[in-house]
This record gives C-alpha cells, structure tokens and sequence, in this order.
C-alpha cells in the first residue's frame, strides 16, 4: 500500500500543500479518443465495468472519481459515495464486490477532522458492502485547486452470474425493471447547496445495490443488463442502454415512481425527475417472464420497496428511448444537452 500522510501546517487541524502529482461528454471521450486509443475486447463493452477472464474466476474491474458540494449531505457525504458508487458499479456488472482501492486529492487547509469524518464514512461502507480496502495513495494541492476533497476508487469483484451482464444480452420483449422511485439524490443535495427547503424534508437516496443484485441473480431471476441510475438520471442510462445495444426501449410513465416531495421540488424549480440524479437506484433489463419473480424479490430490499416495471425493450431498429404517457401521446427521450445541475457525484 502506498499511502502518503499528510502533513499538518502551523495550524494542526488543516492540510499542508505537499508534493506530488457521465454525460455526453463522456461519451464523446470515449467513443472518439478512449476506445480507438486503447481498443480491445474489455473497454469495448462500453459498461461501467469491464468483465476480465482469470483463472477460474471471471473478474469485473471498475474504476471512479467522485467530486460533491458540499461534502456532506442529507442521507450522505463524499466518502459513502466513493465507496457505495464503485461497489454499485461492480454490481451492475453482476459482481459481488471483493477489492478496493482509494486515492484521496486533498486541498491545503482541509480540516484534519473533515478528512476524518469522511474516512470513518468510508469504513462503514466499506464494512456495510463487504468490499475491503487494500491500497490506496493521497496528494495534496495548492489551497483553491481542490475543492476540498476528491476521491478516486477503483473495485474489483468476482462474476456471480454465468455469463456476463452487459448491454450486448439485451433483446426483444424484455422488460425494464427500476428498483424504486428517482430523483431524491439530485434535489437532496442542490437543497442542501442552495439552503433550499421544502415542505417535506428530502433524503438522498445513496444505498449499496450489490445485496439487492445479489438476491436477484441468488433467487434465480435471469438479467441481461443493469445499469445504475447517476448523474443525468433515468432517462440519460437508457438512452446509452439503447444506443449501445441497438435496441429500443418502451416507457409507460404513469409506472415510473416519483416521490411526491420531489416531484413538487422538480416543478417548483422547473427540472425533470426524468433526468435528475441518484446514488441508489438502478433498471435491470430482464426476460418477461422473471419479471414477477424479479418484482417479488427486489420488493423484499430496502432500496426496492416501490420497485415497478416501468416499460420494455422493442424491436425497433431506431434505437431511441419512447415514453408514452397517460393521453396516449409519445416523447422521444433523448440525453440532456449540457449540465443540468452542478456535478453532484
């Protein structure tokens, strides 16, 4: 483990300088630079990890960073993110987590006692999810360059499934699963941001998704795909879904769960629950007939007490994400242009 401690300045409690070195953006990097650059089998898969052959193990390896104002927040903080959001990430792959690594950025004057919290915040994830921690590496930069803190994880697990769960699997007929209602994430933390308050305190949803993906594939339910619902929201992980598996998909939104508190903060603010962020939900693409069964177990967890399914995947070459609402009337869904909210994960 290469762990670098920092030093504290004249003041004890901060962080001294010391030496050292989602959205359609992404895409565009990866699509453009990253895939032709680096192309081989694994970044091809184009999923939020990669399914590695060893041994006898398949192996799914993940890596992600994590910048947030404010640090903390309703229902979480910086540190349950990192580890929460690369577990989630195995998870989606059909992992079970095992390993983790974490790399801390850390801005000169940061608070010895916040970096604290924010480690402590850590261990229980780590501890909740059953990843462990095994190597890890801090730098520090100069006062104003860092925004408190950034972390970088990288997770490794092993395939629970057998086969790999991945965009290619999905075909006509399957259904989309969401494991419960949207949006909490992305209006918890711009209140908080913004000193915004509403009538119903608001929550993040940020939760561990490996045990509730676990029970699934345990109870026999055959997925072909998941996906974690982050930063651009419900619509912006279907219509990458589409786009990489060259299907389309059907959505009923009178299916889609939306809490009332948020929807009221969505039409107050003028922002779509369609598009907003989450750090605990997640749409598993199934076949349709383990869908009950699906339903049946994933109502059985806590991050999917209001899980529904909200649509199906067509046969339609277009490749476009269509929601039919309750008039009958059909919105082609289609990725956000730009930010719709500060980064918030």
């Amino acid at each position: 483990m290469n762990i670098q401690c920092p030093l504290p300045t004249t003041n004890k409690d901060s962080i001294r300088l010391g030496h050292g070195s989602g959205g359609e953006m992404t895409q565009q990097l990866l699509k453009n630079f990253i895939q032709p650059l680096f192309k081989n089998t694994w970044i091809d898969q184009a999923h939020d990890s990669a399914t590695l052959p060893w041994k006898s193990d398949q192996l799914v390896f993940t890596t992600d960073s994590f910048v947030i104002t404010p640090l903390f927040f309703p229902g979480g903080d910086i540190g349950k993110l990192a580890v929460y959001g690369t577990v989630n990430d195995l998870a989606m792959g059909g992992a079970e987590p095992k390993f983790l690594s974490c790399s801390l950025i850390l801005e000169e004057g940061l608070p010895l006692s916040t970096l604290k919290r924010v480690l402590e915040s850590m261990a229980t994830a780590a501890e909740e999810t059953g990843i462990k921690l095994v190597t890890g590496d801090t730098k520090v930069v100069e006062r104003g360059k860092g925004d408190g803190i950034y972390i970088n994880t990288s997770g490794v697990g092993t395939l629970l499934s057998n086969h790999p769960i991945d965009p290619s699997y999905i075909r006509p007929g399957d259904r989309i699963l969401l494991s419960g209602d949207i949006g909490r994430h992305g209006i918890a933390v711009m209140a908080s941001r913004e000193g915004l308050e509403f009538e119903s305190a608001l929550t993040s949803d940020c939760a561990p998704l490996n045990w509730a993906v676990k029970a699934l594939l345990q109870g026999g339910v055959e997925i072909h795909c998941l996906r974690d619902l982050t930063r651009g929201g419900l619509t912006t992980a279907l219509v990458e879904l589409a786009e990489t598996s060259g299907r389309a998909f059907e959505l009923d939104e009178e299916q889609i769960p939306v809490c009332e508190s948020v929807q009221g903060a969505c039409e107050m603010l003028g922002l779509d629950p369609l598009y907003v962020a989450n750090e605990g939900r997640f749409v598993a693409v199934i076949p349709e007939e383990y869908a009950g069964q699906a339903i049946a177990i994933l109502g059985e967890d806590p991050v999917g007490e209001s899980c529904a399914i909200i649509g199906q995947v067509s046969d339609n070459p277009s490749c476009q994400v269509i929601l039919k609402n309750g008039l009958g009337c059909d919105r082609l869904l289609q990725r956000l242009p730009g930010e719709q909210l500060p980064r918030i994960c």
